[in-house]
Protein backbone atom coordinates (compact mmCIF):
# COMPACT_ATOMS: atom_id res chain seq x y z
CA UNK A 1 0.00 0.00 0.00
CA UNK A 2 3.13 2.40 0.91
CA UNK A 3 4.45 1.44 -2.32
CA UNK A 4 1.18 2.43 -4.09
CA UNK A 5 1.23 5.86 -2.81
CA UNK A 6 4.53 6.63 -3.28
CA UNK A 7 4.55 5.29 -6.52
CA UNK A 8 1.19 7.59 -7.33
CA UNK A 9 2.42 10.64 -5.50
CA UNK A 10 5.82 10.44 -7.98
CA UNK A 11 3.64 10.19 -11.37
CA UNK A 12 1.47 12.82 -9.74
CA UNK A 13 4.07 15.31 -9.38
CA UNK A 14 5.52 14.20 -12.60
CA UNK A 15 2.24 15.47 -14.31
CA UNK A 16 2.30 18.68 -12.09
CA UNK A 17 5.85 19.45 -12.97
CA UNK A 18 4.90 18.67 -16.63
CA UNK A 19 2.26 20.80 -17.06
CA UNK A 20 3.91 23.51 -15.24
CA UNK A 21 6.94 23.20 -17.88
CA UNK A 22 4.78 23.14 -20.85
CA UNK A 23 2.88 26.32 -19.32
CA UNK A 24 6.34 27.96 -19.05
CA UNK A 25 7.60 27.13 -22.47
CA UNK A 26 4.44 28.65 -24.05
CA UNK A 27 4.26 31.74 -21.97
CA UNK A 28 8.20 32.46 -23.33
CA UNK A 29 7.13 31.68 -27.00
CA UNK A 30 4.32 33.95 -26.59
CA UNK A 31 6.56 36.31 -25.13
CA UNK A 32 9.14 36.07 -27.53
CA UNK A 33 6.94 36.37 -30.54
CA UNK A 34 5.46 39.39 -28.44
CA UNK A 35 9.51 40.91 -28.62
CA UNK A 36 10.02 40.61 -32.26
CA UNK A 37 6.99 41.94 -33.43
CA UNK A 38 7.91 45.05 -31.47
CA UNK A 39 11.28 44.98 -32.76
CA UNK A 40 10.08 44.69 -36.13
CA UNK A 41 8.63 48.01 -36.27
CA UNK A 42 11.56 49.81 -36.02
CA UNK A 43 14.41 50.43 -38.81
CA UNK A 44 17.22 51.32 -37.10
CA UNK A 45 19.43 50.05 -33.88
CA UNK A 46 22.23 51.23 -32.00
CA UNK A 47 24.19 48.27 -30.25
CA UNK A 48 25.34 50.23 -27.18
CA UNK A 49 28.89 49.75 -25.71
CA UNK A 50 28.82 50.61 -22.39
CA UNK A 51 32.24 50.73 -19.88
CA UNK A 52 32.65 48.22 -16.65
CA UNK A 53 30.58 49.81 -13.88
CA UNK A 54 30.09 48.48 -10.53
CA UNK A 55 26.85 49.87 -9.78
CA UNK A 56 23.94 51.35 -11.85
CA UNK A 57 24.51 54.39 -13.45
CA UNK A 58 22.28 56.66 -15.91
CA UNK A 59 23.80 56.69 -18.93
CA UNK A 60 23.12 59.13 -22.24
CA UNK A 61 23.23 58.55 -25.81
CA UNK A 62 23.57 61.45 -27.88
CA UNK A 63 21.51 61.30 -31.58
CA UNK A 64 21.43 63.81 -34.07
CA UNK A 65 18.64 64.51 -35.99
CA UNK A 66 18.89 64.35 -39.46
CA UNK A 67 17.66 61.50 -40.78
CA UNK A 68 15.36 60.86 -37.94
CA UNK A 69 11.59 60.32 -38.75
CA UNK A 70 10.50 60.31 -35.54
CA UNK A 71 11.52 60.72 -32.36
CA UNK A 72 10.53 57.39 -30.95
CA UNK A 73 13.31 55.29 -29.16
CA UNK A 74 13.34 52.04 -27.59
CA UNK A 75 15.73 50.19 -25.24
CA UNK A 76 16.33 46.69 -24.78
CA UNK A 77 17.88 45.11 -22.28
CA UNK A 78 19.29 41.80 -24.34
CA UNK A 79 21.08 39.82 -21.05
CA UNK A 80 18.04 39.84 -19.29
CA UNK A 81 15.47 40.19 -22.48
CA UNK A 82 13.45 43.05 -21.44
CA UNK A 83 12.04 46.78 -22.70
CA UNK A 84 13.58 49.09 -20.32
CA UNK A 85 12.13 52.70 -19.55
CA UNK A 86 13.95 55.61 -21.01
CA UNK A 87 13.67 59.15 -20.98
CA UNK A 88 14.33 61.47 -24.34
CA UNK A 89 15.79 65.32 -23.95
CA UNK A 90 15.48 67.30 -27.08
CA UNK A 91 16.74 70.27 -27.35
CA UNK A 92 14.55 73.54 -27.70
CA UNK A 93 13.45 74.70 -31.48
CA UNK A 94 13.86 78.34 -31.10
CA UNK A 95 10.98 79.14 -34.19
CA UNK A 96 7.50 79.82 -33.99
CA UNK A 97 6.02 77.00 -36.52
CA UNK A 98 2.16 76.47 -37.47
CA UNK A 99 0.91 75.08 -40.26
CA UNK A 100 -2.56 74.73 -42.35
CA UNK A 101 -4.64 72.72 -44.54
CA UNK A 102 -6.82 73.43 -47.24
CA UNK A 103 -8.65 70.80 -49.12
CA UNK A 104 -9.93 71.67 -52.71
CA UNK A 105 -13.77 70.68 -52.83
CA UNK A 106 -14.44 70.52 -49.41
CA UNK A 107 -16.36 72.75 -47.71
CA UNK A 108 -15.72 72.44 -43.85
CA UNK A 109 -11.71 73.26 -43.57
CA UNK A 110 -11.11 71.86 -40.22
CA UNK A 111 -8.60 69.72 -39.49
CA UNK A 112 -7.30 70.08 -36.59
CA UNK A 113 -3.79 70.81 -38.57
CA UNK A 114 -2.13 72.56 -35.75
CA UNK A 115 -1.39 69.11 -34.81
CA UNK A 116 1.02 68.24 -37.52
CA UNK A 117 3.47 70.38 -35.72
CA UNK A 118 3.16 69.56 -32.26
CA UNK A 119 5.95 67.03 -31.83
CA UNK A 120 3.39 64.35 -30.71
CA UNK A 121 3.43 61.71 -32.96
CA UNK A 122 0.31 60.50 -31.30
CA UNK A 123 -2.12 62.97 -32.83
CA UNK A 124 -2.54 63.94 -36.60
CA UNK A 125 -4.60 65.86 -38.83
CA UNK A 126 -6.83 63.73 -40.65
CA UNK A 127 -7.58 65.12 -44.66
CA UNK A 128 -11.07 63.29 -45.54
CA UNK A 129 -11.68 62.12 -49.40
CA UNK A 130 -13.59 63.45 -51.78
CA UNK A 131 -16.52 61.53 -52.71
CA UNK A 132 -15.19 60.77 -55.89
CA UNK A 133 -11.56 60.95 -57.86
CA UNK A 134 -8.28 61.97 -55.82
CA UNK A 135 -7.92 64.21 -53.28
CA UNK A 136 -6.12 67.28 -53.61
CA UNK A 137 -4.93 68.88 -50.74
CA UNK A 138 -2.68 72.09 -49.61
CA UNK A 139 -0.68 72.09 -46.62
CA UNK A 140 0.77 75.25 -45.61
CA UNK A 141 4.18 75.91 -43.36
CA UNK A 142 4.91 78.91 -41.35
CA UNK A 143 7.73 80.30 -39.50
CA UNK A 144 8.42 83.06 -37.83
CA UNK A 145 12.72 82.96 -39.06
CA UNK A 146 13.58 81.53 -42.73
CA UNK A 147 14.04 77.97 -42.63
CA UNK A 148 17.05 76.55 -45.32
CA UNK A 149 15.97 73.26 -46.11
CA UNK A 150 16.70 70.07 -47.98
CA UNK A 151 14.04 67.87 -47.74
CA UNK A 152 10.25 67.41 -45.93
CA UNK A 153 9.52 64.32 -43.46
CA UNK A 154 5.65 63.71 -44.29
CA UNK A 155 4.86 61.11 -40.96
CA UNK A 156 1.89 59.10 -41.01
CA UNK A 157 -0.29 57.58 -38.74
CA UNK A 158 -0.26 53.59 -38.00
CA UNK A 159 -1.91 52.05 -41.39
CA UNK A 160 -2.34 55.28 -43.49
CA UNK A 161 -1.15 55.18 -47.20
CA UNK A 162 1.33 57.47 -49.00
CA UNK A 163 -0.27 60.60 -50.91
CA UNK A 164 0.34 59.98 -54.51
CA UNK A 165 1.99 62.75 -55.33
CA UNK A 166 3.59 66.05 -54.13
CA UNK A 167 4.84 69.63 -55.31
CA UNK A 168 6.66 72.02 -53.46
CA UNK A 169 6.90 75.23 -53.12
CA UNK A 170 7.96 78.63 -51.55
CA UNK A 171 6.96 82.52 -50.86
CA UNK A 172 3.61 84.34 -51.04
CA UNK A 173 0.53 82.84 -52.95
CA UNK A 174 1.15 85.35 -55.27
CA UNK A 175 4.82 84.96 -55.91
CA UNK A 176 5.56 80.99 -55.79
CA UNK A 177 8.73 79.95 -56.18
CA UNK A 178 8.33 76.24 -57.54
CA UNK A 179 10.97 73.90 -55.49
CA UNK A 180 10.16 70.06 -56.48
CA UNK A 181 7.15 69.80 -59.69
CA UNK A 182 4.48 66.87 -59.13
CA UNK A 183 6.40 63.66 -58.52
CA UNK A 184 5.21 60.02 -57.39
CA UNK A 185 5.88 59.68 -53.35
CA UNK A 186 7.41 56.49 -52.62
CA UNK A 187 8.74 57.55 -48.90
CA UNK A 188 7.78 59.04 -45.95
CA UNK A 189 10.64 61.32 -46.54
CA UNK A 190 10.75 63.78 -49.99
CA UNK A 191 14.04 65.50 -51.01
CA UNK A 192 14.29 68.47 -52.89
CA UNK A 193 17.01 70.83 -54.03
CA UNK A 194 18.15 73.16 -50.83
CA UNK A 195 15.87 76.18 -50.36
CA UNK A 196 15.53 78.87 -47.74
CA UNK A 197 12.06 80.57 -46.77
CA UNK A 198 9.62 81.49 -44.22
CA UNK A 199 6.58 79.74 -45.99
CA UNK A 200 6.62 76.58 -47.82
CA UNK A 201 3.65 75.21 -49.64
CA UNK A 202 2.94 71.69 -50.39
CA UNK A 203 0.44 70.12 -53.06
CA UNK A 204 -0.54 66.72 -52.31
CA UNK A 205 -2.70 64.51 -54.27
CA UNK A 206 -3.85 61.03 -52.46
CA UNK A 207 -6.22 58.82 -53.27
CA UNK A 208 -7.04 57.12 -49.49
CA UNK A 209 -7.73 59.12 -46.38
CA UNK A 210 -4.55 60.84 -44.88
CA UNK A 211 -3.63 61.00 -41.24
CA UNK A 212 -0.50 63.37 -40.84
CA UNK A 213 0.94 63.19 -37.20
CA UNK A 214 3.51 65.60 -37.88
CA UNK A 215 5.10 67.67 -41.09
CA UNK A 216 8.82 68.94 -40.62
CA UNK A 217 11.09 69.97 -42.34
CA UNK A 218 14.89 68.66 -42.91
CA UNK A 219 16.88 71.25 -41.15
CA UNK A 220 20.18 72.30 -42.88
CA UNK A 221 20.36 75.86 -40.76
CA UNK A 222 22.34 75.61 -37.38
CA UNK A 223 19.67 76.76 -35.91
CA UNK A 224 17.02 74.28 -37.06
CA UNK A 225 18.79 71.24 -35.97
CA UNK A 226 17.84 69.17 -33.26
CA UNK A 227 19.50 67.15 -30.96
CA UNK A 228 18.13 64.09 -29.11
CA UNK A 229 19.61 62.72 -25.56
CA UNK A 230 18.30 59.40 -24.40
CA UNK A 231 18.91 58.13 -21.04
CA UNK A 232 18.12 54.61 -19.42
CA UNK A 233 19.41 53.32 -16.03
CA UNK A 234 22.36 51.08 -17.28
CA UNK A 235 22.92 47.78 -15.15
CA UNK A 236 26.31 46.25 -14.58
CA UNK A 237 27.58 43.36 -17.11
CA UNK A 238 23.98 43.86 -18.88
CA UNK A 239 23.88 44.60 -22.78
CA UNK A 240 21.65 47.17 -24.39
CA UNK A 241 20.23 48.02 -27.77
CA UNK A 242 18.46 50.95 -28.70
CA UNK A 243 15.84 50.80 -31.35
CA UNK A 244 14.56 53.69 -33.04
CA UNK A 245 13.10 55.23 -36.35
CA UNK A 246 10.00 53.30 -36.14
CA UNK A 247 7.68 53.15 -39.47
CA UNK A 248 4.74 52.72 -36.87
CA UNK A 249 3.50 53.29 -33.34
CA UNK A 250 4.16 50.40 -30.76
CA UNK A 251 2.72 49.58 -26.96
CA UNK A 252 5.58 48.45 -25.06
CA UNK A 253 5.12 47.35 -21.41
CA UNK A 254 7.48 48.81 -18.97
CA UNK A 255 8.73 48.90 -15.56
CA UNK A 256 8.91 51.21 -12.65
CA UNK A 257 10.42 54.72 -14.31
CA UNK A 258 13.44 55.71 -12.47
CA UNK A 259 14.25 59.15 -11.79
CA UNK A 260 16.34 60.32 -15.05
CA UNK A 261 15.79 63.95 -15.28
CA UNK A 262 18.58 64.41 -12.09
CA UNK A 263 21.58 65.46 -14.05
CA UNK A 264 24.09 63.76 -11.09
CA UNK A 265 26.29 61.26 -12.31
CA UNK A 266 24.95 60.72 -15.40
CA UNK A 267 27.36 58.21 -17.65
CA UNK A 268 27.89 60.27 -21.02
CA UNK A 269 28.32 57.90 -24.18
CA UNK A 270 30.06 58.99 -27.43
CA UNK A 271 28.28 58.40 -30.39
CA UNK A 272 27.71 55.34 -31.71
CA UNK A 273 27.35 53.80 -35.27
CA UNK A 274 23.68 53.39 -36.19
CA UNK A 275 23.32 49.98 -38.23
CA UNK A 276 19.77 48.44 -39.76
CA UNK A 277 17.78 46.02 -37.89
CA UNK A 278 17.81 43.09 -39.57
CA UNK A 279 14.64 42.59 -37.70
CA UNK A 280 12.93 45.31 -39.30
CA UNK A 281 9.42 44.46 -41.06
CA UNK A 282 7.57 46.63 -42.81
CA UNK A 283 3.79 47.74 -41.58
CA UNK A 284 1.38 45.42 -43.58
CA UNK A 285 -1.67 45.24 -41.95
CA UNK A 286 -3.87 43.00 -44.63
CA UNK A 287 -1.06 40.59 -45.08
CA UNK A 288 -1.04 41.02 -48.88
CA UNK A 289 2.86 41.41 -49.12
CA UNK A 290 2.22 44.98 -49.92
CA UNK A 291 3.57 47.73 -47.42
CA UNK A 292 1.06 50.13 -45.79
CA UNK A 293 2.17 53.46 -46.83
CA UNK A 294 2.34 52.08 -50.77
CA UNK A 295 -0.76 49.53 -50.55
CA UNK A 296 -3.48 51.38 -52.86
CA UNK A 297 -6.04 49.22 -50.38
CA UNK A 298 -4.20 49.19 -46.95
CA UNK A 299 -7.08 47.60 -44.82
CA UNK A 300 -8.20 44.99 -47.89
CA UNK A 301 -5.97 42.64 -49.59
CA UNK A 302 -4.90 43.20 -53.10
CA UNK A 303 -2.09 41.18 -53.88
CA UNK A 304 -2.36 42.68 -57.76
CA UNK A 305 -3.05 46.28 -56.64
CA UNK A 306 -5.65 46.15 -59.17
CA UNK A 307 -6.99 49.84 -60.17
CA UNK A 308 -9.15 49.97 -63.25
CA UNK A 309 -10.67 54.05 -62.81
CA UNK A 310 -6.82 54.82 -61.47
CA UNK A 311 -7.92 56.64 -58.50
CA UNK A 312 -5.41 55.82 -56.17
CA UNK A 313 -8.07 53.63 -54.61
CA UNK A 314 -7.47 50.01 -55.32
CA UNK A 315 -10.74 48.15 -56.86
CA UNK A 316 -11.21 46.13 -53.87
CA UNK A 317 -11.56 49.03 -51.80
CA UNK A 318 -12.95 51.05 -54.00
CA UNK A 319 -16.97 51.98 -54.23
CA UNK A 320 -18.25 51.79 -58.58
CA UNK A 321 -21.56 51.82 -57.28
CA UNK A 322 -21.56 54.60 -54.35
CA UNK A 323 -23.53 52.75 -52.49
CA UNK A 324 -21.61 52.70 -49.34
CA UNK A 325 -20.14 48.66 -49.79
CA UNK A 326 -16.73 48.52 -50.67
CA UNK A 327 -16.55 46.13 -54.35
CA UNK A 328 -14.60 43.52 -52.20
CA UNK A 329 -17.80 43.33 -49.79
CA UNK A 330 -20.64 44.13 -52.25
CA UNK A 331 -22.85 41.40 -53.74
CA UNK A 332 -23.81 43.81 -56.61
CA UNK A 333 -20.46 45.66 -57.82
CA UNK A 334 -22.30 48.17 -60.65
CA UNK A 335 -25.94 48.66 -59.11
CA UNK A 336 -26.35 50.46 -55.63
CA UNK A 337 -28.21 48.00 -53.43
CA UNK A 338 -27.73 49.41 -50.10
CA UNK A 339 -29.29 46.55 -47.87
CA UNK A 340 -27.75 43.91 -49.89
CA UNK A 341 -30.44 41.60 -50.28
CA UNK A 342 -29.94 38.22 -51.58
CA UNK A 343 -32.98 35.99 -51.77
CA UNK A 344 -31.33 32.85 -53.39
CA UNK A 345 -28.40 33.15 -50.86
CA UNK A 346 -26.08 32.52 -54.09
CA UNK A 347 -23.93 36.00 -52.95
CA UNK A 348 -25.34 38.08 -56.07
CA UNK A 349 -27.81 40.63 -54.98
CA UNK A 350 -31.08 40.21 -56.35
CA UNK A 351 -30.73 43.83 -58.09
CA UNK A 352 -28.39 42.04 -59.97
CA UNK A 353 -29.27 38.35 -60.16
CA UNK A 354 -31.28 37.06 -63.12
CA UNK A 355 -35.06 36.57 -62.14
CA UNK A 356 -35.15 33.06 -63.96
CA UNK A 357 -32.78 31.47 -62.26
CA UNK A 358 -33.32 32.35 -58.59
CA UNK A 359 -35.55 29.45 -58.22
CA UNK A 360 -33.47 26.72 -59.14
CA UNK A 361 -30.73 28.42 -57.26
CA UNK A 362 -32.51 28.08 -54.11
CA UNK A 363 -33.63 25.07 -54.69
CA UNK A 364 -30.64 23.24 -56.52
CA UNK A 365 -32.26 20.12 -56.30
CA UNK A 366 -34.77 21.54 -58.84
CA UNK A 367 -32.65 20.61 -61.90
CA UNK A 368 -31.40 17.39 -60.94
CA UNK A 369 -34.87 16.25 -60.08
CA UNK A 370 -35.87 17.63 -64.12
CA UNK A 371 -33.28 14.85 -64.76
CA UNK A 372 -34.76 11.94 -63.01
CA UNK A 373 -38.31 12.27 -63.75
CA UNK A 374 -37.13 13.24 -67.94
CA UNK A 375 -35.01 10.19 -67.55
CA UNK A 376 -37.49 7.96 -65.79
CA UNK A 377 -39.95 9.01 -68.76
CA UNK A 378 -37.47 7.99 -71.15
CA UNK A 379 -37.07 4.60 -69.56
CA UNK A 380 -41.15 4.36 -68.75
CA UNK A 381 -41.68 4.66 -72.84
CA UNK A 382 -39.14 2.42 -73.82
CA UNK A 383 -40.39 -0.31 -71.94
CA UNK A 384 -43.63 0.31 -72.78
CA UNK A 385 -42.57 0.40 -76.36
CA UNK A 386 -40.34 -3.02 -76.35
CA UNK A 387 -44.33 -4.47 -74.66
CA UNK A 388 -46.08 -3.34 -77.53
CA UNK A 389 -43.46 -4.75 -80.09
CA UNK A 390 -43.22 -7.81 -78.34
CA UNK A 391 -47.51 -8.27 -78.49
CA UNK A 392 -47.35 -7.41 -82.04
CA UNK A 393 -45.01 -9.82 -83.11
CA UNK A 394 -47.05 -12.81 -81.72
CA UNK A 395 -50.15 -11.39 -83.38
CA UNK A 396 -48.25 -11.95 -86.27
Amino acid sequence: MNNYFKKSSVIAISIVVFLGLLVSYNVNASTDNETKDIISAYRQVKEISLPKISIPKVAEIPFDSNGLERADFLVFDTTIQTFQPSLLIKKEIKENRSASIVVSGLDNQNFYSERMTDNNDNTYAEIPLPNSGLGNARIILESDTEITSNSVFILLDNYVALPKTISVYSGEDNNLKTILSSQVVNSQVVNFPKTTSKRWVFDLTYGQPLRITEIRLGGLSTNLDETYKLRFLAQPDHQYNVYFNPDRHTNVSLGEMPNLYDNEGVMTLPISISKENKGFVPSDVDKDGIEDTKDNCVNVANFDQKDEDNNGRGDACDDYDKDGVINSLDNCRDIPNYNQADSDGDKIGDVCDPTESRLTEQYKWLPWLGIGLAGIIVIVLFVFTAMSMKDKNKNV
